[in-house]
């Protein structure tokens, strides 16, 4: 099996950010220091430390929804000393990391579990995973910009993803809108709203698949049911687009 594969499994991370851990030098096969991204364990045999300690695939998989606060982070470590995500975590006894990523600034779901290949399946743009936002902005976004947000655009060097955008309510100088995305790059609901001329005053992603925050309330997660764990488990990787 490959090391960043087992490293998955055992609840580090996801693949890729197993890759990234293997690359810093973290990661010793029988004590011999890995850099190599292919390098093959086995799992009955082989003592893999990360960060000198031992991981297996033993350990209990747990998978929870969490309602971020704004102004917490949601990276594992933070070199200013802002509130983690997995600051809130600290209870349960147990070592998880965040799923995927949600700006400092923006509020609402986030997967919280100690399952790397769950991890992958949520993330991974071959899966698909829909996300659904509530946006409130300072502005208008003409139906003409509207049906280029839907059809994609081209911000940093990269065309998005065809998005789903629908206008929930309409004020004078400001608007409500859902939007519903498979991709999760930086900022980009932000950037994408800057494109059509308007700005974000608040952002919160209120679904990721069939989950949804609900009324779970900020700063609260809850465990995932079986079915919600299932479902990212039976989705089957899609081919990707000859125009993405």
């Amino acid at each position: 099996m490959r090391l960043q594969k087992y490293m998955a499994l055992c609840g580090v991370a996801s693949r890729r950010k197993s890759e990234e851990i293997i690359e810093s030098g973290l990661v010793k096969v029988n004590d011999e220091i890995i850099l190599e991204m292919g390098f093959a364990v086995d799992e009955n045999t082989d003592v893999v430390k990360v960060d000198g300690t031992i991981i297996s695939t033993n350990e209990t998989k747990l998978y929870f929804a969490f309602n971020k606060p704004r102004r917490v982070i949601a990276s594992a470590k933070d070199e200013k000393g802002r509130q983690r995500v997995l600051d809130f975590f600290d209870s349960i006894g147990a070592r998880v990391f965040t799923v995927g990523r949600l700006d400092y600034d923006s509020s609402g779901l986030i997967l919280v579990t100690n399952d790397g290949e769950f991890a992958n399946r949520v993330t991974h743009p071959k899966y698909e995973c829909y996300k659904t936002y509530e946006a409130k902005i300072a502005g208008h976004i003409s139906k003409d910009m509207e049906l280029k947000l839907k059809n994609g655009i081209v911000i940093d060097d990269y065309k998005t993803a065809p998005a789903k955008i629908k206008i929930t309510q309409v004020s004078a100088n400001s608007q409500q809108m859902e939007v519903v995305i498979r991709e999760g790059r930086n900022r980009q609901i932000r950037k994408m709203v800057e494109f059509a001329g308007a700005r974000v005053d608040a952002l919160a992603r209120t679904a990721i698949g069939p989950i949804q925050l609900g009324s779970l309330r900020t700063g609260e997660y809850r465990e995932l049911s079986h079915d919600e764990v299932q479902y990212f488990y039976s989705l089957e990787p899609k081919q990707k687009k000859d125009n993405e």
